[in-house]
């Protein structure tokens, strides 16, 4: 298994490790509920340094992203950030990643860790003459700082004024005595905070700032476990369970990152979808009785007939009921329509309601 340049203070700190995409990663370090509770009321700390980056610049910079991916580039000045997903050429998420707009003729998309090499891939095959790349994933280490009292937490260790940074944006400045470290006001939690990109000999420094730095605001190491319900909570897809390359941003609700108005190579096919009418969309629902809806648990309607499949689901510790996300006929994703989550041999009501869930 890889190591990220934080591993050993996980281990240190008694963290229960678990194998992701290709790492040792931490899970939790005291419980997933704990953990997501101290996102949502206060701050934590994610190493999310298994994450891809690729530099990608030159004069066809933008036009190769534009081409292979699904929301309008153009649009970015610099110094901003856009969610957006790759695609290929029948609509198909290849991955689903943040555009980074670094300077002129210049960006850096950041990808799924179990998607890497696969989305290395597919941006060479696509690379043109005036166009260089760039894979800094093994040198960069990347730490999410989230929740409501992240700026409270690093304000003291840096010059850039992180009150005034807006939602996805981002600037590069000296932190925590590092130069050249870049602070992305973004994350995955749906709580607020930073994303901070820097040179992994700097890992352990930089973490121990940080730590200290955030004590007065109750600041904790929170493990994957937490990330995931918190992302949940908030209905933001995760690669792997919710997309892939069997879905397409339109059923899958991210329409709002599809840009029909620039000539990207699944422009044809995700408009013959539209023309055609979707089939299925993703929902989300929450359970009217006890249980957990898993991923890959069947969906059925009253008769109990299959008629799509979960693909993500927990207990969410803020509201302390059953949530999930799945597939659902396109006819059936109304607010307020009921179906039925099959859990083993039980079939439990859930309602789609509209998300966020919080």
């Amino acid at each position: 298994m890889k190591a990220t340049g934080f591993t050993d203070i996980h281990i240190q700190l008694g963290a229960k490790m678990a194998p992701f995409a290709g790492y040792n990663m931490p899970i939790s370090y005291s419980s997933i509920t704990d953990e997501h509770i101290c996102v949502r009321e206060r701050v934590g700390m994610f190493d999310v340094s298994h994450m891809g980056q690729f530099i990608v610049r030159g004069e066809g910079a933008l036009a190769l992203i534009q081409r292979i991916s699904s929301n309008d580039v153009s649009a970015l000045t610099i110094g901003k950030v856009q969610y957006s997903c790759l695609l290929k050429p029948n609509g198909g998420i290849v991955d689903d990643m943040l555009v980074y707009h670094l300077q002129e003729n210049g960006y850096m998309l950041v990808v799924n860790a179990s998607n890497i090499e696969k989305d290395w891939n597919w941006v060479k095959q696509h690379q043109t003459e005036d166009v260089e790349l760039i894979d800094i994933s093994e040198k960069t280490s990347l730490l999410a700082v989230q929740g409501p009292k992240a700026v409270e937490a690093l304000e003291g260790l840096t010059d850039m004024d992180l009150k005034e940074m807006k939602y996805y944006t981002f600037e590069k400045g000296t932190f925590a005595g590092v130069e050249n470290v870049l602070v992305s006001a973004t994350g995955y939690t749906g709580s607020g905070g930073f994303e901070i990109y820097f040179n992994d000999e700097h890992s352990a420094a930089i973490w121990e700032k940080i730590m200290e730095a955030g004590k007065s605001v109750g600041l904790q190491p929170i493990g994957l476990g937490a990330r995931d319900t918190l992302r949940l909570e908030k209905g933001f897809c995760l690669y792997g369970n919710d997309i892939d390359e069997s879905t397409t941003p339109l059923e899958a609700g991210l329409a709002w990152i599809t840009k029909f108005s620039t000539d990207f190579d699944a422009k044809e096919a995700l408009l013959q979808q539209k023309t055609d009418g979707l089939k299925r969309r993703l929902v989300g629902f929450v359970l009217q009785e006890r249980g957990i809806a898993r991923q890959g648990y069947p969906i059925v309607d009253a008769e109990g007939n299959a008629i799509g499949e979960v693909t993500s689901g927990t207990q969410s510790p803020m509201l302390k009921e059953a949530i999930g996300l799945g597939y659902v006929p396109f006819d059936q994703r109304k607010t307020g329509t009921e179906i039925f989550i099959q859990i083993r041999k039980k079939v439990i009501p859930a309602k789609v309601v509209k998300l966020p869930f919080v």
